[in-house]
């Protein structure tokens, strides 16, 4: 069995290629990405979907909290990944995983909330209006989700999200076995042929178009973690959906330390409760971060959650900049520091081992996730 040493190797499975001071462009690291494997699969009673959707999760552990944590061991972090596959006729499976690391380079609980308000100071948020902006990316690559949260266009069939808003960690939610992404699009009228008016006062009425999911991936460290703080360390799932979107999609990426950050600022767009029908943009700066987990003051509402977090870097072996999402926006977190309440938004980080689980749901081959 592994040990603690490969089990730091696995956490850490990083090669810091971060350009040096004289080199001025905010570069994508090169990661050394670990390989996980489906070792055996289970079929499961159906569930129920009796939970109620949630649009947010509130935690009362903190950076501190999470930074004290005790490392996993390999056994834990195996069953954490592990993950249940939830199709569109109501069957449920469970997979348990293997992880390997290939040499040579080889190809929580219900917090108390002080506001469902997530604003700091001044609203810094961006409605999207007309259609050049919205059907252009990168906006649109956000998508909504018939539960109301968000998620994010990461391959043809592919939509990234939290997992909190098809399980609760105890149930499937109501409406997850009939899940359906919503597409932005241009709403004619009589007989309009879609004319942009981005520059009119009025701004151009868009409709939903919904494609129907047929099956839905969620890591078992999210639905057994729940209760506790490592559960939100797992707040992801990835949707397929029964036919291609035909829109261009955003990559996903390893979450580089925030301090290599450009200007230490993520960027994501999503369907806020409080704007109905507007895609609303944000971007922020990071205040701290765990190895799971990013801090921010984002303004973001409800209805946020599941939005791809990404930046964008230049790509060396391409020779171009290019946007990846690194994180997954989970949602509100209340602490008590001291006796003092502090406000976070939190994003789940993309890290190596996710990179790794994300990657193959996606591709069905770990030969084309071996680079993050």
């Amino acid at each position: 069995m592994a040990g603690l040493s490969t089990l730091i190797l696995l956490l850490c499975a990083a090669k810091d290629a971060m350009p040096s001071s004289s080199h001025w462009k905010p570069t994508w690291p090169s990661y050394r990405v670990p390989v996980i494997l489906p070792q055996s699969t289970l079929n499961l009673d159906k569930p129920q979907f009796d939970a109620e959707a949630r649009l947010e999760v509130v935690s009362p552990c903190g950076p501190a909290c999470h930074k004290s944590s005790p490392l996993p061991t390999y056994e834990e972090v195996k069953n954490y990944l592990s993950y249940e596959t939830l199709y569109a006729n109501g069957s449920l499976t469970e997979t348990e995983v293997g992880i390997y690391i290939l040499s040579n380079g080889g190809d929580g609980s219900q917090g108390k909330s002080r506001t469902k308000r997530q604003i700091y100071g001044y609203d810094s948020r961006f409605s999207i209006f007309g259609k050049d902006f919205l059907l252009n990316y990168p906006f649109s690559t956000s998508v909504k989700l018939s539960t109301g949260c968000t998620g994010t266009l990461v391959a043809e069939k592919h939509v990234l999200t939290a997992a909190h808003c098809i399980h609760d960690g105890k149930s499937y939610v109501k409406g997850a076995q009939k899940l359906r992404v919503g597409f932005l699009k241009p709403k004619l009228k009589d007989g309009s042929k879609g004319a942009n008016i981005t520059n009119s006062a009025m701004p151009e009425k868009m409709k939903f178009q919904w494609i129907r999911v047929k099956r839905t991936h969620v890591p078992k460290g999210w639905i057994k973690g729940n209760a506790n703080d490592i559960g939100m360390d797992y707040d992801y799932a990835l949707l397929e959906l029964k036919k291609p979107h035909k829109r261009k999609f955003m990559k996903i990426g390893v979450s580089p330390p925030a301090r290599h950050l450009p200007g230490g600022r993520i960027h994501f767009s999503g369907y806020d409760n409080d704007r109905p029908g507007n895609l609303v943009y944000r971007f922020c700066d990071v205040k701290d971060e765990t190895y799971d987990l990013l801090y921010q003051q984002c303004d973001a509402q409800p209805g946020a959650s599941g939005s791809g977090v990404y930046v964008r870097m230049w790509k060396r072996q391409n020779h171009k900049w290019e946007r990846k999402i690194i994180g997954i926006f989970s949602g509100h977190q209340w602490v008590d520091m001291n006796g003092t309440p502090q406000d976070f938004n939190v994003a789940v980080r993309i890290t190596p081992l996710k990179y790794a689980q994300i990657c193959y749901w996606i591709k069905g081959n770990y030969l084309d996730c071996r680079e993050g």
